[in-house]
């Protein structure tokens, strides 16, 4: 059952972070369907726009319908993630999406607000939901690439002044996460006490995490033995951080970076294991079994198992 994102934040909000999986294929939307069927849990579908372009928009787009088809009891929303200005006018004009993220957190605060103003009235003009960000997240997804040293936190007093100003519906916030798999390399935690106060400034309001995959250790071992080349401290998430940020408003989790390790390891493996073979069906299903469990399990770390729509 598709819902607005709206929905799912309200119920959501202060009780259970929803997992928000970056899709690029049809094995990787069987397997999040699967893993949200397995732990009856509101999910949401992010396509971002090197994903649309990678199969084409309405390839990806039906893959996403058909599922919905062949997972009726899934409750699910589909969102655009990291689109720019006409990234975002052209998933509005698609009628496909039921929210959309404008990312101009790399320009000034002033034109930030600006472009986000312009998408937000487009969007609800349509009824589409929009996330914005404020902050900057260092690391690398997809195109996105920033230097540490130019990444910054939000500024709660901004991100009220922001929200004010917008109407955006959700917030994506910059508190230590990072894109990529080395997203704590250095150290340093969750700004949890930013997060407080961002909740303090907007109380009930939707706020966002991104780079929140956990990175477990064990995949990285796994690959490199298989023949891959990721440093060892690779780093994610800490899991008694992320609950605490569910706690101060974080609604929407998103999840990439472990989607493609456990995508990297099965096949390094299987490459290794049986060079002999050529059959893409053989890791496909592999994937898709692997990536059920992690869906079901992390939607059970998330507390969004059993969360039936109200």
């Amino acid at each position: 059952m598709r819902v607005s994102i709206k929905e799912m934040y309200q119920q959501a909000y202060g009780n259970f972070g929803i997992g928000a999986f970056n899709v690029f294929n049809a094995e990787q939307v069987h397997g999040v369907f699967r893993g949200a069927s397995k732990a009856a849990a509101p999910v949401i579908i992010q396509l971002t726009p090197v994903a649309r372009n990678y199969i084409h928009p309405e390839m990806l787009e039906g893959i996403i319908s058909a599922a919905a088809k062949i997972y009726p009891e899934v409750t699910f929303t589909v969102h655009l993630d990291h689109g720019n200005y006409d990234h975002c006018i052209d998933s509005i004009e698609s009628g496909y999406y039921n929210s959309i993220m404008i990312d101009a957190s790399h320009e000034s605060f002033e034109k930030n607000i600006l472009i986000t103003s312009q998408i937000v009235e487009r969007a609800h003009a349509n009824r589409i939901a929009v996330e914005a960000e404020l902050g900057v997240l260092s690391g690398v997804e997809d195109h996105l690439s920033i230097d540490e040293k130019h990444a910054f936190y939000t500024d709660p007093r901004q991100a009220e002044e922001f929200v004010l100003r917008t109407g955006c519906d959700s917030l994506a916030v910059a508190v230590g996460t990072s894109h990529g798999a080395y997203k704590f390399s250095g150290g340093q935690g969750l700004q949890l006490d930013i997060l407080a106060e961002i909740q303090r400034r907007i109380p009930g309001f939707p706020l966002v995490l991104h780079g929140a995959s956990a990175v477990p250790i064990e995949e990285v071992l796994r690959i490199n033995a298989a023949g891959g080349k990721i440093r060892e401290d690779a780093k994610g998430a800490n899991d008694i951080e992320l609950l605490a940020a569910i706690g101060l408003g974080v609604c929407k989790v998103n999840i990439a970076t472990d989607m493609r390790l456990i995508w990297t390891r099965i096949h390094r493996e299987f490459f290794q294991n049986t060079p002999e073979l050529f059959d893409m069906v053989v890791p496909g299903r592999e994937y898709m079994d692997a990536l059920e469990l992690f869906v079901a399990e992390k939607c059970n770390f998330l507390k969004s198992k059993n969360q039936k729509q109200s």
